[in-house]
């Protein structure tokens, strides 16, 4: 059902199962607070993998990962696009061990943010500035130094596919003090979950993990390399998304005002 009422039919039945497998996972899942992280990682993986299911079951959403070959064996930096809610669960997957730069408020919340500190995520104080950032380098760096992969969405929040960059200098600051290859990822799954909407649409959400900037390299030639080649990618993949036999909403209108 590609038709409106179908796609406003299939979502909120997706929604529903959503946020009742995610609390229904929570719930079951908390004795996993006081057992081995490393159980407590694979509870939040299978989580992800199960909610990439119903939402190709019931939404005809798939999803394809490409450059997997890009991810180094040890510790690195993630640098990812944000466009939509979708990234905070489907990536996990994808990585041996992540641990995730989050705004330290969502460890207020009920369950949720207890299993953010039990997975060890980097949880930052945005209202203390300096202070944060240097918390969030420390942080960073003790899991970078257990081998696990940092991952931050650069531009802070979701921003829709499209929309003007606005990167933050957090993630350049990561890749000084880590010393480890920073690898890009551009992605379109904004056209598919937009934010804001209860709206899940048909398609394939791509994910293009890109070649790694090595360690060690001047902080301006890496941050123009990084975000040129996320955002070119992530154009390339809203064009790709508009040539589908039934692309999401505003796809072939983007696809349209793609810059060059």
């Amino acid at each position: 059902m590609t038709t409106p009422l179908g796609v406003a039919i299939r979502s909120a039945v997706f929604n529903v199962a959503f946020y009742l497998v995610t609390g229904l996972m929570m719930l079951l899942g908390i004795w996993l607070l006081i057992g081995p992280r490393a159980w407590a990682m694979q509870g939040l993986r299978l989580h992800g993998m199960v909610c990439l299911w119903l939402l190709r079951v019931i939404c005809g959403t798939s999803y394809e990962v490409r450059g997997r070959e890009h991810i180094p064996d040890g510790a690195c930096l993630i640098v990812a696009k944000h466009q939509s809610a979708w990234d905070t669960f489907a990536l996990i997957p994808l990585f041996r061990d992540p641990a995730i730069v989050l705004k330290a408020e969502l460890t207020r919340i009920p369950l949720y943010g207890w299993f953010c500190i039990k997975f060890e995520h980097i949880l930052v104080r945005r209202d203390r500035a300096a202070a944060a950032l240097k918390a969030m380098l420390a942080d960073a760096k003790a899991r970078s130094d257990a081998g696990r992969e940092v991952v931050i969405f650069a531009e802070g929040t979701r921003r829709p596919p499209g929309a003007e960059p606005d990167y933050k200098p957090g993630y350049v600051a990561l890749y000084d003090t880590l010393g480890v290859p920073l690898v890009p990822l551009a992605l379109n799954s904004g056209l598919y979950w937009p934010r804001k909407s209860l709206s899940r649409y048909p398609g394939t959400i791509i994910v293009e993990i890109l070649p790694p900037v090595p360690a060690g390299r001047p902080r301006a030639q890496v941050r123009r390399d990084v975000e040129t080649a996320i955002e070119q990618a992530s154009w390339r993949l809203i064009a790709e998304a508009a040539r589908e036999a039934f692309p999401p909403p505003k796809a072939r209108e983007l696809a349209a005002t793609a810059p060059g």
